[in-house]
Parts: C-alpha cells; sequence; structure tokens
C-alpha cells in the first residue's frame, strides 16, 4: 500500500524529488490513465525538466533494437550516467493488450538504482509511440535521469514521430531482413541522426552499410526540412536558433548480443548531442517538439469538447452516414464543427 503522501501532488512531487522509484511509477500511473492528478502532476513537474538527452531508437523488427538498449544503457552506467528506458510496444488492436517484453530483455539491468525502466504499450497510436510518451519523458528528466532511451515499434513509415521527440534518433538496421536497406521501404532515411548495422556479424553487414553510405551520398532529405514541413502548430522561429550547419549520419557496424561496437555508437550519440548544443540545432528541436506536442494536444481536447457538446448520438449517426457512403469524411467533419459551434453559440 502507498504511503498517504504520495496520493497527493505535493506528496508526489516530493517524492520524485527525493529519489523514490515508488512515486515516479506512480506519477507516471497517474498520466497513463489520465487520472485527474495527472494534468496538475504534470504542471508541477514541467518547470523540472529540459536537462535530459533523449535518444530515440528506432527500425523494422527484428534489427535487435531491445538488445542495442540494454547495451547503450549498460555502457551510460559503466560512466555513471543515470539512464531512463521507455520501451513502447505495440497493442493488440484486437484484444487492446501488449506484450511488454521488453523488459524481460532487459532484465540485466534490474536493480541498477541509475535505471528505469517503463514498457507502455501504443493503445492504437499509429506513429509507434503512445500519446502519454511525451509526457512521461518529461517526468523522466524532472526526476533527473540524464539519458532518457525510448525504443519505438518498429511499423515502418509512421515510425518517423520518433523525429519530433527525441534529439537523437538512431535508425537499426540488419541484414538479412529481405532487403538490404529497410529504410528504402520504410521511409525512415530522412530521420536518422545515426546508423547502426546490427547484427553484424551476419552475411551482408558490408553491404547493408555500404548501400546506406551511397545513399547518404547521394543526397538523403534533409531532416530539418522534412520535420519542418510536417504536420504541427504553424511556427515561426526566430532566425538565431536556426540550426547553421548540416550533420551528416555516421554508420556503425555493432553485434548487441556481444556488446560489439557499442562505444563507438554511443561516443557518436555524444557527438551528435554536442553538435546539437553547438550548431544552435537542439533550440531548433526544442521548438519543434514543443509545437508538436502542443498540436498533440489541442487536437485531443478540441476532440473531447466535440465529444461532449454532440454526444454519442449525433457521432454514431454521422459514423454511419460515412460507413455507408451517403457522406464523404471531410463534409462529415464540417458539418459536426458547424453542429458544434451552433451549440456553443447557442448555449
Amino acid at each position: 500500500m502507498a504511503p498517504a503522501q504520495y496520493n497527493t501532488v505535493a506528496g508526489l512531487v516530493a517524492g520524485l524529488e527525493s529519489g523514490n522509484r515508488r512515486a515516479l511509477a506512480r506519477i507516471i500511473s497517474h498520466i497513463e490513465n489520465n487520472s485527474e492528478l495527472a494534468q496538475p502532476l504534470l504542471a508541477a513537474l514541467y518547470p523540472r525538466a529540459g536537462q535530459a538527452h533523449i535518444i530515440g531508437i528506432t527500425g523494422a523488427p527484428g534489427t535487435g533494437k531491445s538488445t542495442l538498449v540494454n547495451a547503450l544503457a549498460g555502457l551510460y552506467r559503466q560512466q555513471d550516467i543515470s539512464v531512463g528506458i521507455i520501451a513502447v510496444d505495440p497493442t493488440s488492436p484486437f484484444s487492446g493488450g501488449a506484450l511488454l517484453g521488453d523488459r524481460v530483455r532487459m532484465r540485466d539491468l534490474a536493480g541498477d538504482a541509475g535505471v528505469f525502466i517503463r514498457s507502455m504499450a501504443t493503445r492504437g497510436s499509429l506513429g509507434g509511440l503512445a500519446q502519454a510518451t511525451a509526457d512521461v519523458i518529461m517526468v523522466l528528466d524532472a526526476a533527473g535521469f540524464q539519458r532518457i532511451i525510448i525504443e519505438t515499434v518498429g511499423v515502418g513509415q509512421s515510425e518517423v514521430e520518433i523525429a519530433s521527440t527525441a534529439y537523437t534518433t538512431v535508425v537499426v538496421e540488419a541484414p538479412g531482413l529481405g532487403d538490404e536497406v529497410q529504410a528504402i521501404k520504410a521511409g525512415v532515411l530522412e530521420i536518422a541522426d545515426i546508423f547502426a548495422v546490427n547484427k553484424a556479424d551476419r552475411e551482408g553487414a558490408d553491404r547493408t552499410a555500404m548501400a546506406l553510405q551511397m545513399m547518404l551520398h547521394l543526397g538523403a532529405p534533409d531532416r530539418q526540412q522534412t520535420m519542418h514541413h510536417g504536420r504541427m502548430l504553424p511556427v515561426s522561429l526566430p532566425p538565431d536558433i536556426a540550426p547553421d550547419r548540416q550533420w551528416t549520419p555516421p554508420i556503425f557496424k555493432t553485434i548487441a548480443t556481444q556488446k560489439q561496437g557499442i562505444e563507438a555508437l554511443l561516443a557518436g550519440i555524444e557527438d551528435h548531442n554536442r553538435y546539437l548544443a553547438e550548431s544552435g540545432t537542439r533550440q531548433w528541436r526544442q521548438y519543434l517538439r514543443a509545437a508538436t506536442e502542443l498540436r498533440m494536444i489541442l487536437r485531443d481536447a478540441l476532440l473531447e469538447r466535440v465529444l461532449q457538446q454532440l454526444g454519442e448520438e449525433a457521432i454514431s449517426e454521422t459514423v454511419q452516414a460515412v460507413a455507408q457512403r451517403r457522406l464523404d469524411p471531410y463534409s462529415a467533419v464540417r458539418q459536426l464543427l458547424e453542429a458544434y459551434h451552433h451549440r456553443i453559440n447557442t448555449a
């Protein structure tokens, strides 16, 4: 049973500041469940965040992302750097359940006070990130973790969502997965700050690394340009924080199961961290993260208000009309918005 002080915002925040893991876990549970304490907790913790370096690990299923995260976290701990890990697992579209198996693969990190692992289900989020992930990242940041690693579901093109969440995105490839470079099909080449060709002891690893190198020389889409023109709130960035030089993604070959190549990969991540600070790109990405997060929260809040005003019956009738092809989705949304505005103007 949790102490009584962990039932209040003040008590939970005090517990977090003292390093209590139970308080941290309870705060994350409040956020995931969107309890009545969730928003007050986020408001109280937000000013304490902003110091951690956020690392995204993404790639196709079977590339060994979890083992790579495990190896990276272990090496960070050898350097006395605290690590928070968020492993986003896919939610079943039928049962709503998730395997949450990454904790099993990271069990050798258990018991380390400098590591906190949280598995989260996507809960239907197509981009591979649960809606609460950004909030949990902020909580781990406020809790003082110096590096926060997010391992995302390898779901293809929607994986680019990680690019607007992490400061450094590592795209993991592996040979022998049916295509020399999975990123060609997945469309994630432009989000990579670093490439890791994992399982490099397999045949074809050199070809995979060479193919990536050739693609980079051919001129991959500029990540800054790609992210700037993504779907986000219109935002005008001050010219003094615009990135002033380009970063060419390095390629590292790793064998995570044997912890080979991990030191070089970690050094590459830290090099990118320094580049972000020195070039002004970190501030640029902070603006991007803020705009993306605001857009997501605003979308959800507006949707909730529309549903509350119009009621379930009106929504169900509109869904039925769209399903029966009597109404196209855009016209349906326009009609719902008109009905919503009429309700609030006549209330």
